[in-house]
């Protein structure tokens, strides 16, 4: 009976397949799919107020939507497309529960003794209109286009010149975003030639972080990579930004100690 329990177990692990799906746990990518999403939110919600940076006047997305491009680049440089588009996702549904939730409770009724405090901080949460479509628009036209580059450059180039390809994807995504936030965003209260200045300060601010921000982000990219024995590569992934799919299977997984 032992010998034929024995040889039955024994089948069962001979005619079991390896899984073809890479299943290893990601330790860090929540972290950094919530980072992610609180750069946009705070990108977003601040780019009404313009400042003025060493003469160049400017929205604060120049200052933070950078360091989203940086974080996009790493999630799809190490956990692939799919977990940026992913991310890209999860950012825009938080965002739009923040805004609504500020319109919300800005419109409920106030107490008396706190009509006044209230009228000030209602005045604080108000959005412009124009603002919030060119950040919606913006966003959802340059973060895919961010992402969807470094997969494919990544594919190109076969893993090497990491720094290029993301300098390359920012300052095009960069560009778009640029050209499209501060189109719709100021374009009632700018004339062309000042938007035309605004679009360009905005994408050069953008893509001069980038280059600064690129020894940190190469060396968290191979970090990544090397603590999560995972480097992604695009080659059959359907880049259908309305695909929810972020399942790879084992073959994309290219990690191999030591040549990261």
């Amino acid at each position: 009976m032992k010998h034929i329990i024995n040889q039955d177990i024994l089948h069962i692990e001979n005619n079991i397949k390896p899984s073809n799906i890479v299943t290893n746990e990601k330790k860090h990518l929540w972290f950094f799919m919530i980072f992610y999403t609180m750069i946009i939110s705070i990108s977003n919600w601040y780019d009404a107020r313009l400042i003025s940076l060493f003469s160049f006047t400017v929205s604060p997305g120049a200052l933070t939507f950078p360091l989203s491009f940086l974080i996009s680049d790493v999630i799809t440089e190490v956990y692939g497309y799919k977990n940026a588009r992913k991310c890209i996702w999860v950012a825009l549904f938080f965002n739009i529960l923040f805004i609504l939730f500020g319109e919300i409770i800005t419109r409920l009724p106030s107490p008396s003794f706190a009509i006044e405090n209230n009228n000030a901080f209602d005045k604080l949460l108000s959005i412009n209109a124009w603002v919030v479509a060119g950040s919606f628009i913006s966003y959802l036209a340059s973060e895919p286009l961010n992402a969807y580059l470094i997969a494919k450059l990544k594919i190109f180039f076969k893993g090497k010149y990491i720094g290029i390809r993301f300098v390359f994807s920012t300052i095009i995504a960069a560009c778009l975003d640029s050209i499209i936030f501060i189109g719709i965003a100021f374009f009632t209260i700018l004339n062309f030639e000042n938007l035309i200045k605004l679009m360009f300060t905005v994408w050069l601010i953008k893509s001069v972080i980038e280059i600064i921000g690129l020894p940190f982000s190469i060396r968290l990219a191979i970090w990544l990579k090397n603590n999560e024995n995972l480097d992604i590569f695009d080659n059959h992934t359907n880049f259908n930004f309305f695909n929810l799919n972020n399942v790879y299977e084992a073959s994309d997984n290219h990690y191999h100690k030591g040549e990261v």
